[in-house]
Order: structure tokens, then sequence, then C-alpha cells
């Protein structure tokens, strides 16, 4: 190399390494395992490192109502590999009886809306979820997701709502739940108080419990479906520096965005809803989670769309499609999202996000019709788009 190059090489400043790209892993693939499609992702991260990853099996067909179980894959290198995917959740006398198919679907039995919730204090994964969207269940497990207890009916948790929306659906969920600093934990939930089976109308709240999940209360309401909110429903959860609990809800509104609510307790005192501008509302399920980095900082998954006319403009409560999987970055704990980053630009849905106890984040989607794992560093998101 010439002597002037070889200085001006020298004087100038070595270039910042590119982070890497995200890696891709399917964890629940359509077609497989004797099922026709997956569905309905959610993840957490055990006190030990295990990744465990849960979702609706849904047997012969795509149907938010049918045949479903709750299937687990458990990892113990990042997400990199995983066990046989196995089915937990309801074991025992069957539920049988759809309510939307009458006929032949009377022996139907619909497991759904799966939520685990990691128990810090005791090292415990607890599980909730529900049957025909009509009882809902609890179970726990000591030996990170290894083996369950029997479930244990808690569906009178749900009474108290009855004062206010007399419920016929109720659901948890879905995605994960969340341990306060008290060691409450916390579980978003929605009920639906039309017809039999029907998932609208709707409105959101949450539940916890003070005793480690031996025992379960309802919260209060904290997205009513009044006014101009429409339709509350499936609902994530995180936890802000100074100890609020933030909720983000999907919802059928006006406004096509999500509705936020802050508590200090994730039980009582929910703020009024407001629909958050940057938060686009496909109406489609997201997630959010809070990175240890440093205080204050979140991140969040959902479809980066919104419903549009050949005009371009925006449809008022329209559906946008599922497709542009983006991961949202706030550093003030959710009053702004200046950064978005695509993950998937392709067809993309339901999501829920974990952290690494490295840092890195893991989001766990569903791209077209399998659910897969990305795997990914802090540095990928605030990098370069």
């Amino acid at each position: 190399m010439p002597l002037l190059l070889l200085l001006l090489a020298l004087a100038l400043p070595a270039a910042a390494a590119t982070p890497a790209a995200p890696e891709f892993f399917d964890v629940f693939p359509a077609q497989s395992n004797g099922v026709t499609r997956h569905r309905i992702p959610g993840m957490v991260v055990t006190a030990k490192g295990t990744v465990l990853a849960y979702c609706e099996a849904r047997r012969n067909n795509s149907s938010d109502w049918g045949e479903i179980e709750v299937h687990l894959r458990r990892s113990t290198d990042g997400g990199r590999s995983w066990d046989a995917p196995r089915q937990i959740a309801h074991r025992g006398p069957r539920m049988e009886g759809n309510p939307r198919k009458k006929q032949d679907g009377a022996r139907e039995q619909t497991v759904n809306n799966p939520v685990a919730i990691v128990d810090r204090v005791t090292g415990a994964i607890e599980f909730v979820y529900c049957v025909n969207y009509a009882r809902a269940f609890a179970m726990r497990s000591t030996d990170d997701g290894l083996t369950w207890s029997a479930p244990v009916e808690i569906t009178a948790t749900f009474e108290p709502f009855r004062k206010r929306y007399d419920w016929k659906v109720i659901a948890t969920g879905p995605g994960h739940g969340l341990q306060l600093r008290s060691g409450r934990l916390v579980v978003p939930i929605w009920l639906a108080y039309g017809g039999v089976g029907d998932h609208k109308p709707s409105a959101a709240g949450t539940i916890y419990s003070d005793d480690h999940g031996k025992t379960w209360r309802a919260g209060d309401i904290a997205f009513p479906d009044e006014g101009e909110f429409g339709d509350p429903n499936e609902t994530m959860i995180t936890t802000r520096a100074d100890g609020q609990v933030l909720l983000v809800a999907r919802n059928v509104s006006q406004p096509n965005r999500k509705l936020v609510s802050v508590s200090p307790d994730g039980a009582t005192g929910w703020s009024t809803p407001r629909f958050h501008d940057q938060l686009l509302e496909p109406v489609c399920m997201a997630s959010v989670v809070a990175h240890p980095a440093q205080p204050g900082l979140q991140l969040y998954s959902a479809p980066h769309t919104v419903a549009r006319d050949a005009a371009g403009r925006e449809v008022p409560a329209g559906r946008g499609k599922r497709e542009n999987l983006s991961i949202k970055l706030s550093r003030d704990d959710g009053v702004t999202w200046p950064v978005n980053r695509t993950l998937d630009a392709g067809p993309s849905a339901y999501s829920d996000l974990a952290v690494l106890p490295d840092g890195r984040i893991l989001c766990l989607y569903e791209a077209g019709n399998d659910i897969r794992l990305a795997r990914f560093s802090l540095e990928w998101v605030t990098g370069a788009p």
C-alpha cells in the first residue's frame, strides 16, 4: 500500500461493527405433530434461563373453536434448539361442547389462551388457561417446565366481573403474565358478554395472586367497552421503572390505535384509557416487555399496519393486514416509541417477547401458518434500518 494511503487509513476512525441480523428458528411448524395449525404463541424465560414456548395446537383447522390443545417446547440454549413438543394444560375428564358447532362439534374440547408467569421468588412457573372460553384453570411447574401439577379450577375468580359485564366468554392473556416487585402475579384477561360463544362485545382487565398462585382474585376493569373504546380484548402487560404497570390493549375503535392504561398495583386505580398514536391497530395481538439494559427501556412487537382504502386513507375501525411484524423501542417507559424496525415484512400476526439473561431478545410469532422464533440483539433494534 502506498505510504499516503496507509497514513489516511490509519487516520480514519474504525467503522462500527454492524449488528448481527436476527436468527430465525421454526418452533411450531404447521402440519406437524398431527396438528393442522399452531396459533396464539406465548413465551417466558425462567429464572434458570430456560425458554418455554407454548401455543394453541389446533388439531383440525385454524378456527378459534374446535379441538384445541396447548403444546409446549423447552429450550436450554437460548432458543437455538428445542425439545419435542408435548401436550400440557388440560389433563383429565374432557369438557366437550363447541357452541359454534352444536352438531358435529359436540365432542370437541377447546383449550385456549395459555399464559405463563415466572415467579422469581419461588422459582416456579404458574400457568393459567381456559377451556371452551367458559372455565379457567391454573397449574404449576417447579422443575422449569418439565412436569406440571394437576389443574385447579379458578373460574370463580371471574365472577366479580359480572357486576359490570354479565360475561358468556372468558379468556386469559394471551401471551405471558408478570410478577411485580411486591411479589404479586398479574395476568391480563378479557371477557365477552354477547351470546354464548361470541367474542364481542368485550372488555379487558386483570386477575392477580398475592400468594404465589395458590389463589387468584379479580382486579378492576382497565378497558371498559364504552364511549369511543370499541371491544377492548387481548391485552399485553409490562412494568415501568417506577413500578407502575402498563397495559396495552387490542380493540376495534375509530382511531385504529392501541389503548393504553397505567395502574400502581396491576389491579386497581387504572388511568383513563387513551389511544396511543404511535401504536397502530390492525386488530391483532401484540406484545411488550421491559429490557433490563437501562430503566425505562421497553420493547414492543406487532404488525405495523393499519386498514386503508384504495386512496391510502385510514379506514376508521378497520382491520389492517397482518403483516410487517415490527419491533418498536421506547426509552421513556412507553410514553413515546421513536424506534421502529421491521422484523418480518411478510405475513405475520400474533407475537410474544422475552429477554434472555444476556440481554438478547426473543420474539415468538406467527409467520404465515407457522410459529417462528426470532433472536436478535438490542443493537440490531437501534441500528440503521
